[in-house]
């Protein structure tokens, strides 16, 4: 069986890019951030307008919630080292290239939106926000992966996750508004993923056995792009104990869905190097289901004991 190179991968897989791209902008429903935020909440802070400085008591939300909030801002941040990364990957020329810009076209309408809601509304320090910004935005993001293969699979997952991110968040916020912005927020990624998970199902045509092989090392190794946030242990544990996103959903609403839509344990057609990253995928995700078990076992455990308290 043949072993493409990238380059050609990257060839062959442009009429299914120019595809894709015409199905997306024939789906993607046109939307203005500025109409999903209350204005007329908004005051003047304190500085050089000389307005009300942010109180703790300002913010209405829940800790997690206004915790994942930012972290997700945050994450939307850093979207000119995005850019370079997909643009650099898979060039910006021909439908590659259409699909890369629309694609930070509309990524860029979330940090946007979140940014305006969370300052209008007072849902967070904007002094401490804007400062964290400046310090993740200096770190910027350099993808793990070295493959075209690696980050179609990277980004087929990603997408989702950030999907499932916004959704729960908006949901935990309590808040019609913020839980409004978020599902539109939510219906962006989850047509990016749909983009690229097509494509890497495409992928899987021409060349299983490598394309399998790039699948498991994304699933062993996957990180969202987000983890370079000061104090991101902490904040991501917080979320993880809200339920808003945790090991058991990566698994149940990321990982497996995209898993069976690629049909990756029915394949017949690997042999070789993809067959052993089959089986590394379902030995890896056998303890990951283990883990999940456990985290959840335990999270069910301290809340059991907080209400007895």
């Amino acid at each position: 069986m043949r072993e493409w190179t990238q380059t050609e991968l990257l060839h062959e897989l442009e009429p299914v890019v120019a595809g894709e791209l015409d199905r997306h902008l024939a789906v993607a429903k046109e939307w203005f951030p500025h109409e999903y935020i209350p204005w007329s909440e908004g005051r003047t802070f304190d500085g050089v307008l000389d307005g009300e400085p942010w109180l703790e008591s300002d913010s209405k939300l829940p800790e997690a919630a206004r915790t994942s909030l930012i972290v997700n801002l945050l994450t939307e941040d850093n979207l000119p080292s995005y850019h370079h990364e997909i643009a650099t990957t898979f060039g910006r020329d021909g439908a590659w290239g259409t699909w890369v810009h629309r694609w930070t076209a509309e990524e860029g309408r979330h940090g946007v939106a979140l940014r305006d809601y969370l300052t209008v509304t007072r849902a967070v320090d904007p002094v401490e926000l804007e400062r964290a910004r400046m310090v993740h935005m200096g770190v910027g993001f350099t993808t793990e992966y070295g493959t075209m293969l690696q980050q179609l699979a990277y980004v087929s997952f990603q997408e989702l996750a950030t999907r499932i991110s916004h959704r729960n968040t908006g949901r935990a916020s309590g808040e019609p508004n913020c839980e409004r912005l978020l599902a539109r927020i939510a219906a962006d990624e989850n047509l990016h993923m749909l983009f690229y998970r097509n494509l890497l199902g495409a992928a899987f045509e021409l060349d299983p056995n490598q394309t399998m092989r790039a699948v498991t090392d994304v699933v062993t190794t996957f990180q969202m792009p987000g983890t370079t946030i000061e104090g991101f242990t902490r904040k991501a544990l917080m979320i993880a104990n809200e339920g808003i996103y945790d090991l058991r959903l990566h698994i149940d609403d990321v990982l497996m869905p995209v898993l069976r839509q690629w049909a990756v344990f029915d394949k017949a057609d690997l042999n070789g190097e993809g067959e052993k990253a089959r089986e590394e995928l379902a030995a890896f995700l056998a303890k990951l289901e283990t883990s999940a078990t456990r985290f959840v076992d335990r999270r069910a455990a301290r809340r059991a004991a907080a209400a007895s308290a």
